[in-house]
């Protein structure tokens, strides 16, 4: 069962809990204990009773909407699983917006919702699964926008002190695919997030690959001369509905390697070879190359090591094609034998997107080997 604290104000263990519809892996998880919260007082309230030297408390995992881990077999921890709700308008000037979202608010649900509000700048983000809380901790982003562009504040518990925090966007620390939280995993539990968006309709980002065009087939069909947020929006939707696989029906983990930056004579020397090889120039004269051309050039798009398989459509995506029964071990093949392949080819070495989560709930970010 899960200890739900809105109709437990004093939390009970529950223990055993199944945690395999809770991953869009779907890989098969048991977990010790799972707390489910929907207020901040409730969390409060949680941490109170929790002490260290108890003999019923094990280690705390923070697991949001399940959408970016790979979980254990057996998770012997205490689970938290935010599920807060409520989007609330803080501000609103001729220029812009201030909103504040609730960690268990839908993410995909949240950028219809501002886009059709007419506050925009998350529509680039659009479709990327998860809940809201876990947006900072990936630092997610898609198509020239991160969520470090768009966010003003966090606010967190900090779970070894039991203090609650203002964090603005500074304080996050962001890099690519970063942040504090991913850096410190287990110590922080993100209850609300605070954006700021425009409402100027004629400002989009659409100069990243089909978007435009697509775009612009969509403006056209509504009777648009030119592009708005809710064109790049559906578009974006258009595009990832072709290319990625719905984990409702296809489970995954989204965009499973990130894509590698290297230095530039690396990739000079690699463009010899490969003239057609996929990289955007960095500020500090590296390149970010698309793991995905590397893996489709490499021939392992559609392959891996079954269950789990890179996706037919799209090689950054790997699949597993026994759900509720594959494993983390599963895909620490698949991975180590795609890790390997790309670096054999090309020099590179793919560092791991999502969170590997260890039996006893820590965690570690993209090793080679686990």
């Amino acid at each position: 069962m899960t200890t739900d604290l809105h109709h437990a104000p004093n939390a009970q263990y529950d223990c055993l809990h199944d945690l395999s519809y809770a991953n869009t892996m779907a890989l098969a998880c048991i977990a010790d204990t799972v707390v489910t919260l929907t207020s901040e007082a409730q969390l409060d309230h949680f941490m109170a009773s929790y002490t260290d030297d108890s003999e019923l408390n094990s280690s705390l995992f923070v697991l949001s909407g399940g959408s970016n881990v790979l979980l254990p077999t057996q998770l012997q921890a205490t689970v938290l699983r935010p599920d807060m709700r409520g989007i609330t308008l803080i501000n609103q000037t001729q220029d812009h917006v201030d909103i504040e979202v609730m960690a268990g608010e839908n993410w995909h649900d949240l950028v219809i919702h501002t886009v059709n509000q007419g506050w925009y700048g998350l529509e680039n983000l659009a479709l990327i699964p998860g809940l809201t809380g876990a947006a900072p901790v990936q630092n997610i982003g898609a198509y020239g926008v991160q969520l470090e562009d768009r966010l003003q504040y966090v606010r967190a518990y900090h779970l070894p002190t039991k203090t609650w925090h203002h964090l603005t966007a500074a304080d996050c620390k962001f890099g690519y695919r970063d942040s504090i939280f991913k850096r410190t995993p287990n110590t922080w539990l993100i209850s609300r997030v605070g954006f700021r968006l425009h409402t100027d309709a004629t400002k989009v980002l659409a100069s990243y690959g089909d978007v435009q065009t697509v775009a612009q087939r969509y403006a056209k069909l509504q009777g648009r001369g030119q592009l708005t947020p809710i064109d790049v929006m559906h578009a974006i939707i258009n595009i990832r509905q072709q290319k990625l696989p719905n984990p409702a029906q296809l489970p995954n983990c989204g965009s499973f390697f990130q894509n590698p930056i290297i230095n530039l004579s690396l990739f000079t020397s690699l463009q010899s070879i490969y003239p057609n090889i996929v990289g955007y120039p960095m500020p500090d004269a590296t390149v970010k190359v698309a793991a995905g051309w590397l893996i489709e050039q490499a021939g392992l798009k559609g392959g891996g090591i079954k269950p789990i398989i890179t996706h037919k459509k799209q090689a950054l995506v790997l699949t597993n094609h026994s759900p509720y029964q594959a494993t983390q071990a599963d895909v620490l093949a698949a991975q180590n034998h795609i890790i390997n392949c790309i670096y054999e080819k090309f020099a590179i070495t793919l560092a791991r997107e999502p969170v590997w989560v260890n039996a006893d709930g820590t965690v570690g970010y993209g090793e080679h080997e686990v």
